[in-house]
């Protein structure tokens, strides 16, 4: 199985919006399919502050990693955030979330990129070794918070 990386296009919508909402059921996170569309069909028309890729063939992808962009001046420049990752149960435990987070920021240090950064639930274990194995290490005595507007 292979992890390889599309860059999200508009003609990828409903392939990608069907992921999210299968990622999102698994979660437990509540959205109507019009706030999904919302939230995903920008990143797709090529908006600057984040893309969508797909993972493995784009005709019937097997996941997907969204990512949005920021700045920090601790970093150096330009940084991203993962906000979501999703690989399709059936194919789990094969090493495609590795070597889609491996490639991720290969194919993004290029541009400029100097971190990326995600985030994981404290309980999974499963994740936070995924992510090690990656690369990504815990930051000591940083904690990421959030605050809905």
């Amino acid at each position: 199985m292979s992890a390889s990386l599309t860059l999200g296009k508009p003609e990828h919508l409903d392939k990608l919006v069907a992921l999210v909402a299968a990622f999102h059921a698994e979660e437990g996170i509540v959205m109507t399919d019009e706030a999904r569309h919302k939230g995903v069909a920008p990143l797709l028309d090529g908006i600057p502050h984040g893309a969508a890729y797909l993972i493995g063939p784009p005709r019937a992808p097997i996941g997907y990693i969204v990512i949005t962009f920021g700045w920090s001046v601790e970093f150096g420049g330009l940084d991203a955030i993962i906000d979501e990752l999703y690989i399709r149960p059936g194919v789990r435990g094969r090493g495609i979330a590795s070597e889609a987070l491996i490639a991720l920021p290969r194919a993004l240090a290029g541009g400029g990129l100097r971190a990326i950064h995600l985030e994981v639930d404290n309980t999974n274990e499963a994740a936070k070794k995924l992510y090690r194995r990656a690369g990504f290490a815990p930051r000591d005595n940083y904690m990421f918070m959030s605050r809905k507007l």
